[in-house]
C-alpha cells in the first residue's frame, strides 16, 4: 500500500519505520529535516508538504502533537485536504479533541474524503515493538480498509463511530494520570516513613495496588530514568483535553483537576519533555527526600 505518513516525532519515527518493514510504500512528511533525510536512506520518499504527501498516497496517517497541529496539517494550506485524491482514507493517530476529530471528519466528508481516528497507548516502547494499543473511531467498512496497517503497529479495538477512539484514549490518560500521581504520593509518603522504596514496589505490584503504571513505569523512577517514554507535556495536554470534555458533558472530574495540576507543576519545574512519571519529582520537592536514592543498598 502506498502510505503517506506525517509526524515523525518520538512515536511517528518508529511507527513509520514498522510500515516500512512491512513492505508498505511510504511518503512521508515532517518539519525536522534530519528526520526526513533519516527516512530517505531507508527508501521512504520525502515530501515538500502535507499536501504533496498526500497527493503521492492511497491512505494517509498523521501523527502529530495536539488539535491545532492537525487541524493545520489537515485543512491548512498546502494541506492533507488539498492534496489528497477523491475517496483517500486519513487515519489520524494524534490524541486530540474528540471535537476537533468530528469536525476534521465532517470536512473530509465534503471534499470526498474518509477520516478515522485511532489514537494509540503504550509509549515509544510499544511504538518500537509494534505492540501499541490503537482505539479505533471508525466505520466498519474504512475499519476494514485499515487494519492491515494497524496489524503492522499493535493490537486493535473498534470503539465505535468516528470521534469515539478520542474520547476512549482520553479515558485511558485519565487513568494512566491519576495512577502516577497516586504512586508519586504514595511512594513519597512510604520512603518518607522509612520503607526501602523496593520493598515497597515489592508489596504494592503483589496486591490489589498493582497496575501498568507500577509495573512498567515505577522501575523507571527506582532506577532514576526520566528520559521519556510519553512526556510530561503530552500527559498534561490529555488531562486537559479530559477535563475540557468533563465541562461541556456535565461531568465533574475533580480527581482529574488535581491530577492535572500535579502535572502543571512538574512543568513549572521544568520537566515538561521529561517522562510522565516524573511528577514524583514534584512530591520529592516539596518533601525535601529521593525516592530513586533511598534503597537500602545505597544507604
Amino acid at each position: 500500500m502506498k502510505i503517506g505518513f506525517i509526524g515523525l516525532g518520538n512515536m511517528g519515527k518508529p511507527m513509520a519505520k514498522n510500515l516500512i518493514k512491512a513492505e508498505h510504500e511510504l511518503t512521508v512528511f515532517d518539519v525536522v529535516p534530519e528526520v526526513l533525510a533519516e527516512f530517505k536512506k531507508l527508501g521512504a520518499v520525502v515530501g515538500n508538504s502535507p499536501a504533496d504527501t498526500a497527493s503521492r498516497s492511497d491512505l494517509v496517517i498523521t501523527m502529530l502533537p495536539n488539535s491545532p497541529h492537525v487541524e493545520e496539517v489537515l485543512s491548512g494550506a498546502k494541506g492533507v485536504f488539498e492534496g489528497a485524491r477523491k475517496g483517500t482514507l486519513i487515519i489520524d493517530m494524534s490524541s486530540i479533541s474528540p471535537l476537533v476529530t468530528k469536525k476534521m471528519s465532517q470536512m473530509a466528508v465534503e471534499k470526498g474524503l474518509r477520516l478515522i481516528d485511532a489514537p494509540v497507548t503504550g509509549g515509544v516502547a510499544g511504538a518500537e515493538k509494534g505492540q501499541l494499543g490503537i482505539m479505533v473511531g471508525a466505520s466498519p467498512k474504512d475499519l476494514e480498509a485499515a487494519k492491515p496497517i494497524f496489524e503492522a503497529l499493535g493490537r486493535f479495538v473498534h470503539v465505535g463511530d468516528v470521534g469515539t477512539g478520542q474520547t476512549a484514549k482520553m479515558c485511558n490518560q485519565v487513568v494512566v494520570g491519576l495512577s502516577l500521581c497516586a504512586i508519586a504520593e504514595a511512594f513519597t509518603l512510604g520512603v518518607k516513613a522509612g520503607i526501602d522504596p523496593t520493598v515497597l514496589h515489592q508489596v504494592l505490584s503483589s496486591g490489589s495496588a498493582r497496575s501498568w503504571a507500577m509495573e512498567v513505569r515505577v522501575p523507571q523512577v527506582l532506577a532514576g530514568n526520566f528520559e521519556p517514554g510519553f512526556m510530561v507535556n503530552l500527559q498534561h495536554k490529555d488531562i486537559c483535553i479530559a477535563l475540557d470534555s468533563g465541562k461541556g458533558l456535565n461531568v465533574p472530574l475533580p480527581f482529574t483537576a488535581l491530577a492535572q495540576q500535579a502535572f502543571e507543576a512538574a512543568r513549572a519545574m521544568g520537566l515538561g519533555t521529561k517522562d510522565h512519571s516524573s511528577v514524583i519529582q514534584v512530591y520529592e520537592r516539596i518533601t525535601g527526600i529521593k525516592v530513586s536514592e533511598a534503597t537500602k543498598s545505597e544507604k
